[in-house]
């Protein structure tokens, strides 16, 4: 097929042939994406992170249909955690190794400006060996709005109080006619919003992913439009900052107990392992994609890494927002996710947020000897 033979010489593919690909047989397409992945990555390694989520709260106004993690102030759950309650939880990722925190909570009007940086500089002052990534654009575009800044200028502060980078959260689907939908969020951020914050970030020099939900009831056109939005920003950042989205992360819409449940369809196991093979190819700019073990469960991420995928993601010692929609894998600990690494043929190979590899884990002993540490009995004031 020409299609594949282009792809096979590194060619890049249009939107149209994108669109041709997703009619391939399924795993015809995924030796394309296995072969794309191996002249991109070190076939043989298969990296994963030791890291936390803390949701330092978990009142918003933004209402995404889709979220079961959200409170409005007056619920009885709602919260903000202390800083020395996030500390206690930072404290319990060093005991185990982790390398990072990755913290986000919903659009809260009701903290100041002065409160985020306050927590970054704790935080900052108290582990400074922890790489804070933290704040999705929509937090950060709440916090220009609460302050009257500019979100260049939010940023900018953010980060001499000590922030690393922006995790990809609220990237969903960066097509405004889907995201902005009434059933789904339309007092959502803006795709371009998105974007823009995204490259402020770059322009600073700051961690940024990509990130991409699937199961809205979108057309694999819009799909296709998603990936094209993420690949010309990736070309005009590295062009303009040497700096640019370090990974690509996607997963399936949950559903379960929410408000969007009945209106949206969802995506199965074969839509995610196509579309995930799909980036993989399209996106010939980003070298790191991450298979979604907590959304797909584990079986289903070591296919990924025959489907594109070269990360197995990270330990999540807490995860507080898809499991509330449905998705019933919230954390592993890292003996774990070695043992489904190896199970799937590769080497394990510890890195940090930047993908740098940092440890080569004794496989052998860590299966066999290393005491773990339990996460379902780690106190939790959530």
């Amino acid at each position: 097929m020409e299609l594949v033979e282009k792809v096979m010489s590194s060619e890049r593919i249009t939107a149209a042939e994108a669109l041709k690909l997703y009619r391939l047989p399924l795993f015809e397409l995924a030796a394309v994406a296995d072969a794309v992945r191996r002249q991109r990555t070190d076939p043989k390694v298969v990296s994963y992170l030791i890291d936390r989520n803390i949701n330092y709260s978990n009142i918003c106004n933004v209402a995404c249909s889709f979220c079961g993690f959200y409170r409005t102030r007056r619920q009885d759950d709602a919260y903000v955690l202390s800083f020395e309650e996030i500390s206690e939880k930072i404290y319990e990722l060093e005991q185990v190794g982790g390398t990072r925190i990755l913290m986000q909570g919903g659009v809260n009007p009701y903290l100041d400006f002065q409160w985020y940086l306050d927590l970054m500089q704790h935080i900052k002052t108290h582990h400074p060996k922890i790489r804070i990534e933290s704040f999705s654009p929509e937090e950060i575009k709440g916090m220009g709005k609460l302050s009257g800044m500019a979100t260049i200028d939010v940023l900018k502060e953010l980060k001499a109080a000590g922030l690393d980078g922006l995790p990809g959260g609220g990237g969903e689907m960066l097509v405004d006619a889907v995201r902005k939908s009434k059933y789904v969020s339309p007092a959502r951020i803006s795709t371009d919003d998105w974007l823009r914050i995204m490259a402020e970030a770059q322009s600073l020099g700051l961690y940024t992913t990509a990130t991409m939900v699937i199961g809205f009831g979108e057309t694999i056109e819009q799909r296709v439009e998603h990936f094209q939005r993420i690949r010309d920003q990736q070309d005009a950042s590295l062009a303009q900052y040497g700096n640019a989205f370090s990974a690509f992360i996607s997963w399936t819409l949950q559903t379960k107990g929410v408000r969007i449940e009945g209106k949206a369809p969802g995506a199965g196991t074969h839509e995610y392992l196509q579309n995930l093979a799909v980036s993989r190819i399209f996106l010939d700019n980003i070298n790191n994609f991450q298979a979604s073990w907590p959304t797909m469960g584990f079986k289903v991420a070591q296919t990924a890494l025959y489907f594109g995928a070269n990360d197995f993601g990270s330990t999540m010692l807490e995860e507080n927002v898809v499991s509330q929609a449905g998705a019933k894998n919230r954390n592993a600990p890292e003996r774990e996710i070695i043992r489904q690494i190896v199970d799937a043929s590769f080497e394990p190979r510890q890195r940090d947020s930047l993908y740098n590899i940092v440890h080569t884990p004794d496989v052998e002993a860590i299966l066999a000897n290393k005491p773990q540490v339990n996460f379902e009995e780690l106190p939790s004031v959530i």
